[in-house]
């Protein structure tokens, strides 16, 4: 059996780690490049603790029981209480408990992170189907079920952004240093 010295060895290494992604280019030619139309139709996130990138618009609790009723209660029950899907209200004071209850009200650290996962995610069977108006009245709706908006309130960027949940302070900012 015939020995291979280091030198060749890594310059066999070189030479394949080189050439196999532009053998694979030129195999594969698939794909395309996206456009900034797709771009932008993706690009929708929400900043969760300050709510930038809110759309216009708004929402009231009123319509959101409406949407509500059409769209959303089939999965999480009349009034939020679970059903196929998650559990959206109550749990307040069990996160210490031996069995906590996770909910928007109970769990959530801020706000505009419901907006933006109703409009990315929801309803279950047609994620992004509802319109912004909608979404800022579901998210009003599902807030007031959980005690933190009044029955009459109407909701907007502005207003999202102001709602102070109830375990904020329990969430602490990640101390690495390349996280922002």
């Amino acid at each position: 059996m015939r020995k291979c010295n280091m030198r060749t060895a890594s310059a066999a290494l070189l030479a394949a780690t080189c050439i196999a992604p532009l053998q694979a280019q030129e195999r594969y030619t698939i794909g395309r490049a996206a456009t900034d139309a797709e771009i932008a139709a993706w690009n929708i996130d929400i900043g969760g603790n300050d709510g930038s990138n809110l759309p216009p618009g708004s929402g009231t609790v009123a319509r959101g029981a409406t949407i509500f009723a059409e769209q959303c209660a089939s999965c999480h029950g009349d009034k939020g209480h679970g059903g196929i899907g998650d559990r959206l209200v109550g749990g307040q004071g069990t996160l210490a408990s031996p069995k906590p209850i996770k909910t928007v009200g109970s769990y959530w650290p801020y706000a505009p992170t419901l907006f933006d996962y109703i409009r990315r995610a929801m309803p279950m069977n047609a994620p992004q189907s509802l319109n912004d108006t909608d979404v800022y009245a579901v998210s009003a709706y599902v807030l007031h079920l959980n005690g933190l908006l009044a029955a009459a309130a109407t909701l907007d960027a502005k207003s999202l952004a102001a709602i102070k949940m109830p375990n904020r302070a329990a969430f602490v900012g990640d101390p690495r240093p390349d996280v922002k």
